[in-house]
């Protein structure tokens, strides 16, 4: 067997040039929110060299965003709700946490007698059709109008609902945060879930989300939906490879794009708590007791809703007129 293929030995070959010609066309600027157009990010494998550069700027541009729990956390009831706290170990990045919305997974592939090294920028895939949006109880997520889904971390008791109907598993949990404190602490919710929400603050003014920014190598393009998927199927023409996420649990808005089939990515992953396949992944908005499920919890979500309305204005009756003016204290 060969030895193993590096990204700068791969970049060297013929592919890599065809690859250049094929997706030549500069990146597509982001478009502001509210535009009723999806964007999609493209990720290109092939030129990810696993700096951390995307990790520690999402950290860097997220940190106002990270759960700041109170302890002691309430008893929960039952006792087998268990609880997840993340606040003494912030610094892993190794995986998906509370804390670390974006990693890199490292896998070692064998193919077609090749041994290949890959570095894969993981993070939420923003699915067309979100479940972690349509099925939440309480509607404590949402979905832009230019396809990023987000938690309302005012809004989340950390039931962790969007986490058992997302395919990849995405959202983590952070007990001790979150509206629940302020309801029933030890019989309703667990915290907040927390994920990547593609930097919709600064999308919405136009501007790339902070891993897309950070990146030395390019290798994520974010531009319409379509013109990415135009864009991922040229490069794959190209240069003979594979595409994940434009089909998988009906479409997302993160296409992968890689020189070796996922199949075989994904048989090498270690995957699991945190750390998500790159497997098949079954449309789960499609089936018909999804369907059925998400009439059932609308009520719910509505009554929730006005309970979250209700505590924000509590809080902004509360605070004081001049807070946040110039020389208020």
């Amino acid at each position: 067997m060969s030895a193993p293929i590096s990204r700068r030995a791969f970049l060297k070959g013929g592919l890599a040039a065809a690859a250049t010609a094929a997706v030549a066309a500069p990146a597509v600027r982001v478009e502001a929110a509210g535009t009723g157009r999806h964007l999609a990010t493209l990720i290109d494998i092939s030129k990810c060299i696993g700096c951390g550069a995307c990790v520690a700027a999402c950290r860097e541009a997220n940190a106002a965003k990270f759960p700041t729990p109170e302890k002691p956390f309430p008893r929960m009831y039952p006792e087998r709700v268990q609880v997840s706290d993340w606040s003494e170990r912030q610094e892993v990045d190794d995986r998906l946490t509370p804390y670390n919305w974006l990693f890199i997974q490292e896998v070692s592939v064998e193919h077609q007698d090749e041994t290949f090294e890959l570095t894969i920028p993981r993070r939420c895939m923003h699915c067309v059709n979100p479940p972690c949006v349509k099925l939440c109880p309480w509607g404590a997520a949402r979905q832009y109008a230019n396809g990023i889904s987000r938690i309302d971390t005012d809004m989340c008791l950390g039931g962790s609902k969007c986490q058992n109907v997302c395919p990849w598993d995405i959202p983590q949990r952070q007990t001790g945060d979150g509206l629940y404190r302020k309801l029933l602490p030890s019989l309703a919710g667990n915290g907040i879930m927390n994920k990547c929400d593609r930097c919709y603050d600064a999308v919405a003014k136009g501007g790339a989300p902070a891993c897309i920014e950070a990146c030395p190598e390019a290798v994520q393009t974010i531009g319409p939906r379509e013109a990415m998927i135009a864009r991922a199927q040229a490069l794959a023409r190209a240069t003979g490879g594979y595409l994940y996420g434009i089909e998988e649990n009906g479409g997302t808005n993160t296409i992968y794009h890689s020189m070796v089939p996922f199949e075989a990515i994904n048989r090498a992953i270690q995957a699991g708590p945190g750390q998500p396949h790159l497997g098949p992944a079954a449309d789960r908005m499609a089936a018909a007791n999804n369907i059925g499920w998400a009439m059932l919890v609308a009520p719910l979500a509505g009554a929730a809703a006005a309970a979250g309305r209700i505590v924000k204005a509590g809080r902004r009756a509360a605070a004081p007129a001049d807070a946040g003016k110039p020389g208020s204290n």
